[in-house]
């Protein structure tokens, strides 16, 4: 039979349980709200996604920058700044490539990507930007591609968020003595049905 301390006990860690669930659930609202959306997007690509717009420029630099016969002093960074600055590119440099006769440059970002294409004889470029407009940008946020470590670091401590409701979810719930059996009944039902579909449709 349970002492007064174990009730006591029991009411407290109840209480902070509860206390974390409701934090934690407000906390990640924003995080839930936002990869439900883009899982649906996702999911329904062809609906939901934009058309991708490309626009192609030309320009010229310094070609000297670009050195015809020495690979070994392309001045990659002044190429790099120049091409930011001349057409607002402010995605991260993907690829730097240098062959015999010009210098490729990529930059990705989520949703958008730049490639060019420069003359090492000449200097004169040619440069591609895609743009896979706001869904493209929530579809890729969501599975993390060409963002970079910050938001890779965003999507750990999602995880993290979430894992910690669903936790703090199911062990509040073996507190509540009258809702107890039936909350596990529920949770245990969709764990089933998850198996379900994946044995029936998947594998």
């Amino acid at each position: 039979m349970a002492t007064k301390r174990d009730l006591v006990w029991k009411r407290k860690t109840a209480m902070l349980i509860r206390w974390l669930h409701i934090y934690l659930s407000m906390l990640s609202f924003a995080i839930v709200f936002f990869f439900a959306v883009t899982g649906l997007t996702l999911n329904h690509a062809d609906k939901f996604g934009d058309q991708l717009k490309s626009t192609q420029e030309k320009g010229r630099l310094d070609s000297n920058w670009v050195n015809a016969t020495d690979t070994t002093r392309i001045d990659k960074m002044r190429i790099v700044e120049y091409l930011r600055e001349a057409h607002h590119i402010h995605s991260a440099l993907s690829d730097f490539r240098i062959e015999d006769d010009q210098v490729g440059i990529s930059f990705k970002g989520p949703g958008y990507e730049a490639d060019a294409f420069v003359s090492r004889q000449t200097g004169k470029y040619d440069l591609t930007q895609t743009s896979a407009g706001f869904v493209g940008l929530i579809n890729d946020l969501h599975k993390g591609r060409d963002t970079g470590h910050g938001w890779s670091v965003f999507i750990d401590v999602s995880a993290v968020l979430l894992t910690l409701v669903s936790l703090s979810g199911m062990i509040l719930i073996l507190f509540l003595k009258r809702r107890r059996t039936a909350g596990l009944i529920v949770a245990t039902f969709g764990l089933i049905v998850a198996w379900l579909i994946y044995r029936i449709w998947i594998k």
